[in-house]
């Protein structure tokens, strides 16, 4: 077992306040592999005082943008050489399968290498104005940053709000999900090797209700980015009244697949199939909901019932499809969710089982049709391996459908009209909306949600606005 007895605090490994442990329980096997020290109120006090003296006192604010995109570029290439790493680690944290986790560690060095070439980037501007007045911005770090992460994806997570924190000259205190918090406290190893100066970034590993809580409310954190579901979000609004701090969400989504009768059917079907179900349905931009048009509905969905029944399912570090669940409460949630689909009345095409393994928080990928837009599984995240299928008659129905739900994050549409397409783009309530393809995530592309998937945007110049505020400077040029 892997034991990690500090916290990293001011550019200091430091022991917790109270000495206890948290246990990492691997979802592939329901056995502990790792602890890693519990931090509370006061630890989170610590690293925000030492992170609000970095940003008041210490060199990074105040740094050439050249120097600062250094040691960021530095980061990138760590990130680079430990990639392979990061893709075991996090397999073992949240039970995504290896050859994934492999995949999207090879790009986490990406973000650091885009945000270190914004960092000379952030410019206010001049303001024409009266002849002897002189009007111009400049575009400010926050301060203190508090980040909290998700256990579903966690060190692309830390790499995003990490990276784009940064490089406006923030400081961070991150708080990771205390379901998986390991990839944390190595990135703070490489964050210490890269050269940041002590207090930029801080990591105390906690629990929601403690550590958490202190955070969101500290009157001395300037502002709160939180990945996670809307009910914490809720209880971050209102602890985040302590001082009015700005706030940024990605909260989750219900995506919907759109399929007319004139896509490249075997390409819709591909994306259907691994957009449904990719590690385990726990991904914010799954698609959960396919809307397949009433022409080629029953084609698509004998075929997708047989491909779903053949996805294998198993140890994520074995050459299975989808591992676990990332942790007994989910799969106990998502059980509870196949239940509800049944009693709401849709047709249980596939799955709804747990295969026959001994330990692991397992389930089979499952499939409802005859799914009315208004039951609770074709309008609530259940975020375990569930889709929907659902027919449509007309593009202002699929329009309907697919906005018809409290979430808004993204959307998928596959249709070899490319002017219903741009319709479609425009109609639909989502922060992304990809056509003939889905989940493309990129660095440099704007990434968040309309309505209760969150605020704000993270990737791109975009997000730069998330972690700056502006100030006017007039000068009287007669004095």
């Amino acid at each position: 077992m892997q034991i990690y007895n500090k916290l990293f605090i001011g550019g200091e490994w430091v022991e917790s306040t109270s000495g206890r442990m948290i246990d990492v329980i691997n979802p592939a096997t329901e056995e502990v592999w790792a602890q890693v020290p519990e931090g509370n109120e006061e630890d989170i006090d610590r690293a925000v005082r030492a992170a609000r003296d970095a940003f008041d006192h210490g060199p990074w604010r105040k740094m050439s943008t050249y120097e600062r995109a250094e040691i960021m570029r530095n980061m990138g290439q760590l990130m680079k050489e430990n990639a392979e790493f990061f893709g075991e680690l996090e397999s073992k944290e949240n039970g995504k399968p290896l050859y994934r986790t492999k995949r999207d560690a090879t790009a986490l060095h990406q973000w650091w290498y885009y945000y270190s070439g914004l960092a000379d980037k952030i410019q206010g501007e001049t303001i024409p104005f009266e002849d002897d007045k002189q009007i111009f911005t400049l575009r400010e770090p926050l301060g203190v940053i508090g980040a909290i992460t998700p256990w579903n994806a966690p060190v692309t997570s830390i790499t995003m709000k990490l990276s784009i924190a940064l490089c406006a000259g923030n400081t961070v205190v991150l708080k990771p999900a205390e379901t998986t918090p390991v990839n944390a406290l190595e990135i703070a190893k490489l964050i210490e090797k890269a050269g940041f100066p002590s207090g930029v970034v801080n990591v105390v590993p906690g629990y929601g209700e403690t550590a958490g809580e202190r955070l969101t409310s500290h009157p001395d954190v300037d502002k709160i980015t939180f990945t996670g579901d809307g009910s914490t979000a809720r209880k971050i609004m209102r602890a985040a009244t302590s001082n009015l701090k700005k706030i940024s969400f990605e909260l989750g989504g219900k995506s919907p697949q759109i399929i007319f009768s004139d896509a490249n059917f075997e390409a819709a079907f591909e994306s259907a199939v691994l957009h449904g179900f990719d590690y385990t349905g726990q991904a914010c931009t799954l698609g959960s909901r396919v809307l397949v048009h009433q022409d080629i509905y029953e084609k698509f969905l004998n075929r997708f019932k047989e491909r779903v029944e053949k996805i294998t399912v198993g140890d994520p570090l074995e050459k299975f499809d989808i591992g676990p669940h990332a942790n007994k409460q989910q799969l106990e949630k998502t059980l509870k969710y196949i239940d509800i689909g049944k009693e709401e009345g849709a047709t249980l095409v596939a799955g709804g089982t747990r295969p026959g393994i001994d330990k692991g928080y397992y389930i089979n990928p499952t499939v409802f049709a005859d799914v009315r837009p208004d039951m609770r599984i074709a309008q609530e995240e259940i975020f375990g391996p569930v889709v929907s299928v659902i027919p449509f008659a007309t593009e202002q129905e699929a329009i309907d459908i697919a906005n018809n739900v409290s979430y808004g994050l993204s959307a998928g549409v596959w249709t070899s009209d490319l002017s219903r397409g741009h319709r479609m783009a425009k109609e639909l309530r989502s922060g992304t909306v990809w056509l003939n393809s889905f989940r493309y995530v990129r660095w440099a592309a704007p990434y968040g949600g309309y309505k209760a998937s969150g605020w704000g945007r993270e990737n791109g110049m975009e997000a730069i606005k998330e972690v700056t505020q502006v100030k006017t400077v007039i000068i009287d040029l007669n004095h």
